[in-house]
C-alpha cells in the first residue's frame, strides 16, 4: 500500500466554525465544495482522499490547500478575471446607447449593422444581445407581417367587435 504523506493545514478557524460556514454556503456550490475539502483535511484525511471525496483531481486540491494556507476562507472564494475586454470602448458604448434611444424598437440585426457601420466592429447577434443587457436595454424580435393584411385591418376589427360590420 502506498504511503500518504501528511501535509500541514493551518487552522484559521475552529472546526465548529468551519462546519457552520459549510451550512451557510449551501447556496454557493464552489465555496461549499472547497470548505468540505478543508473539513476533510481537518478530520485528518490525506489530500488525495479529501480530493476524491470533493470530486476534484489532486492538483486542484493542492491549489485549494495552498490558497487556504495563504489566505484562509478568503482564499477559497473564486476570483473571476472578468473575461476578454470589449471591442467597444466606454465612450463608444455611450454613443451607441444614445443612438439606440432615438428609436423604440430595434432588432438585433439592425443593431449589429449600426455597430458595423458606425464603429467598424463586427459582433455576433449573441454578443450584441449581451451588450444590450449590460446597458439595461432590450431589443425587439422581428415578426412576420402578412402581405395580404388590409391596410385598414384594425378599423375592420373594431367594427366587427362592435357589431356594426355586416
Amino acid at each position: 500500500m502506498a504511503r500518504t504523506s501528511r501535509v500541514e493545514v493551518k487552522r484559521y478557524i475552529q472546526p465548529s466554525e468551519l462546519r457552520r460556514l459549510i451550512r451557510e454556503e449551501q447556496k454557493r456550490g464552489k465555496v461549499l465544495q472547497r470548505l468540505i475539502f478543508i473539513n476533510d483535511l481537518y478530520d485528518e484525511k490525506s489530500v488525495p482522499e479529501a480530493a476524491k471525496h470533493a470530486g476534484v483531481v489532486k492538483t486542484i486540491a493542492y491549489e485549494w490547500l495552498r490558497r487556504w494556507n495563504e489566505s484562509g476562507y478568503d482564499g477559497l472564494i473564486p476570483k473571476f478575471a472578468g473575461g476578454k475586454p470589449s471591442k467597444l470602448s466606454t465612450d463608444q458604448k455611450k454613443e451607441l446607447k444614445q443612438l439606440l434611444e432615438a428609436k423604440d424598437l430595434w432588432t438585433l440585426s439592425e443593431i449589429e449593422e449600426i455597430i458595423k457601420k458606425r464603429f467598424k466592429i463586427e459582433y455576433s447577434q449573441r454578443q450584441v444581445s449581451r451588450i444590450l443587457k449590460g446597458m439595461k436595454m432590450k431589443h425587439a424580435k422581428p415578426y412576420q407581417i402578412d402581405y395580404r393584411k388590409p391596410k385598414d385591418a384594425s378599423e375592420k376589427l373594431k367594427k366587427t367587435r362592435s357589431g356594426k360590420y355586416p
